[in-house]
């Protein structure tokens, strides 16, 4: 975060003004994004941040032309206000053009450079969520900004993804500007640090918990950014101003339910149902897996059995943790799987043989 701050005081050109977050679901992504657009509101840029669905660009054209006129109204002439969607906060503007005047994004966004550079400011535009199905629009998205970086506006383009989205955008023949992008792979946030936050928080808002209570808190979240957030969120709701042991207990248990309807089950949805299979044969292991010994329960050569590892591995949902073996990324996606293994097409007696 700190060479994208530095990026957009250094002016057009600055490496970290095209960047891509990236990791599994739940490592903090969005909140990266988030964080990103801080930094540019806090030098008085101004952001537009969108999801990478159906309409991305033309959402970005309304938020562009309705900034435009609140900035300088005579820079956008013959738009008019048609509709507004209440409330305000989580809605906005509906702009209508006439069709003999209409202005395409790259001048709109052009005109609003020229607003913002005669300020000393500049445009950030955040994209979550990069996906595939929104491969045209982020082909437009990314041609426009090419343009724009061309031309040494006062541009920046943050985006993130799980990893197997972003590698497929990058492999995009169309989208070989993006390979120019910082890409910050997140992970897991170190035990001790965690401990320290929970700590400090707990302290800061007049509460104690004893150390037997905080490593429980601490190993339960295993580092997961999601976990941890939930892990103190629940811990919060099941303790008063001393938390003991059977309030950190009940509270993960909540985080993990919690982090099964959000994360797990979302994660999986992605995935093929052989995909799906492949992990729950994993999911006999208490431990890491090894790739033999899933190709053998899964009845196929490991040979056909590589090809949805690396699938799953380029997902972010397992990773390789030594030659020939694999392990989950993701808190309790074992657990989880070993509960719901019919729904995902392998029985847990099926996979044991």
């Amino acid at each position: 975060m700190e060479e994208l701050a530095e990026s957009l005081d250094d002016g057009p050109g600055a490496p970290g003004r095209l960047a891509l977050f990236t990791g599994p679901r739940g490592v903090g992504k969005t909140v990266m994004l988030s964080e990103a657009g801080d930094h540019a509101l806090q030098r008085g840029w101004v952001t537009l941040a969108e999801t990478a669905t159906p309409g991305m660009v033309s959402r970005l054209r309304h938020s562009t032309s309705r900034t435009l006129r609140e900035l300088d109204p005579s820079a956008a002439p013959g738009a008019s206000i048609t509709g507004i969607t209440l409330p305000v906060i989580g809605g906005g503007l509906t702009v209508s053009s006439p069709p003999a005047s209409v202005v395409e994004w790259r001048h709109d966004l052009g005109r609003l450079l020229d607003v913002l550079e005669r300020r000393g400011t500049g445009l950030m535009i955040t994209v979550d969520e990069v996906h595939a199905t929104a491969r045209d629009e982020l082909r437009d998205l990314a041609a426009t900004v090419q343009h724009l970086v061309r031309e040494d506006r006062d541009v920046a383009l943050v985006m993130a993804g799980l990893p197997s989205s972003v590698s497929d955008l990058l492999n995009d023949h169309v989208l070989t500007f993006l390979r120019r992008a910082a890409r910050f792979e997140l992970d897991d946030v170190p035990l001790d640090r965690v401990s320290q936050a929970f700590r400090a928080t707990i302290s800061d808002h007049g509460r104690t918990i004893d150390e037997e209570a905080l490593q429980e808190a601490t190993a339960a979240t295993g580092g997961y950014p999601f976990m941890i957030q939930l892990v103190g969120y629940h811990l919060w709701r099941h303790s008063q101003d001393q938390i003991t042991l059977e309030a950190v207990l009940d509270g993960t248990a909540a985080a993990r339910t919690r982090l099964g309807s959000l994360v797990h089950a979302t994660a999986l949805a992605d995935l093929s149902a052989v995909d799906r299979t492949y992990l729950v044969a994993m999911a006999h292991d208490d431990e890491e897996s090894s790739t033999g010994e899933i190709a053998r329960r899964l009845g196929v050569t490991p040979f056909y059995a590589s090809t949805y590892r690396r699938r799953l591995i380029a997902a972010g949902v397992i990773a390789a943790v030594r030659h020939g073996y694999v392990d989950f990324t993701i808190p309790y996606l074992r657990e989880y799987l070993r509960e719901h293994a019919t729904r995902y097409g392998l029985s847990a007696r099926q996979a044991t043989r």
